[in-house]
């Protein structure tokens, strides 16, 4: 009849996956849809694998390895410095027929410290620099891996880079002096003390490396940092060793190379080994100075591993 309102019919059912009016009781047969996205069936290794990709894969990019050819030039040039004076090295005992190499296995990396520093000073923040830079920390972290994985896998890939580096060159002095008919067992002794003396030095540079490349996007300040910051540290280092001495503070003076990465790994080689020192360097006699100098280059490594997980406790790294 006109003027009549219409009878309201029953209400229109919701479409598949619509979301629920306000106030709109819940229905029994509510559901997940599937909405397309291709399922995934295959083994998942969990996070024990996630941290060994990651690890391998740190070691293969500082190389420079699955990366553009313009990022190996570096690293190969430095390693190819690093590797040229043991050759010379074992010319030179050949042609002298000496019966020392000129310089000692643990002496070898405080000599060729600049070719050092700006392998790790380069290494370092293409390890964590680029992390930051692009964002893709949540990426790493929305996978089965705790954030202190993360710094300790790139931590782990780091010194292994190095120490593989250094033990290279130490092993090619060896050769030399195994060619040029030197005492085998010497040399061999030796050689054991280079190799535990670098992998040391790995440990720590790599620890201060990372630190000051966490808190940089930029791979160019990073490198930049690390570089004036090692180098500076030595420097002063001995500056205060030189005023030390001249005030008849000797003890002190001692004691001061373990605030250089560098001479604080001689002292521990130095002590434990009973070899010479780089440089002709003083330091602590006894076991108290082989405590003191391991014990700060314990509380380094950990106080540089802490820091670095405290830096990636937010998802973001920032």
């Amino acid at each position: 009849m006109p003027g009549t309102e219409p009878v309201p019919g029953p209400p229109e059912p919701a479409a598949p996956g619509a979301p629920a009016l306000a106030g709109a009781p819940a229905r029994a047969d509510d559901v997940i849809h599937d909405i397309g996205f291709r399922h995934y069936d295959g083994t998942r290794n969990g996070r024990g694998w996630v941290v060994r990709s990651l690890l391998v894969e740190t070691v293969r990019g500082v190389f420079g390895l699955g990366r553009p050819a313009r990022s190996k030039v570096m690293p190969w040039a430095l390693i190819g410095i690093l590797l040229v004076p043991p050759v010379i090295i074992a010319l030179s005992i050949l042609l002298t027929h000496s019966t020392e190499p000129p310089i000692s296995y643990t002496q070898y990396p405080g000599a060729m410290q600049l070719v050092v520093v700006l392998f790790v000073a380069g290494a370092a923040p293409y390890c964590v620099s680029r992390d930051l830079r692009h964002g893709v920390m949540p990426l790493y972290l929305s996978r089965p891996m705790r954030r202190s994985d993360y710094a300790l896998a790139k931590f782990a890939g780091l010194a292994i880079s190095l120490f593989a580096v250094l033990a290279l060159s130490e092993t090619l002095l060896l050769v030399g002096a195994l060619l040029a008919k030197l005492s085998v067992g010497h040399q061999l002794a030796g050689w054991a003390g280079g190799v535990l003396t670098v992998a040391v030095l790995a440990l720590v540079l790599s620890g201060i490396s990372l630190v000051v490349a966490a808190f940089t996007p930029r791979r160019g300040l990073g490198v930049a940092a690390i570089v004036t910051g090692l180098l500076m540290v030595s420097g002063i280092v001995q500056m205060l060793v030189a005023i030390a001495d001249q005030k008849g503070y000797a003890t002190l003076a001692s004691y001061l190379p373990a605030l250089n990465p560098f001479s604080l790994v001689d002292g521990i080689a130095v002590r434990l080994l009973g070899v010479a020192p780089t440089d002709n360097a003083t330091y602590p006699a006894g076991a108290p100075g082989l405590l003191v100098f391991t014990a700060v280059a314990i509380v380094t490594v950990g106080a540089s591993l802490a820091v670095l997980v405290r830096r990636y406790r937010k998802g973001g790294g920032v």
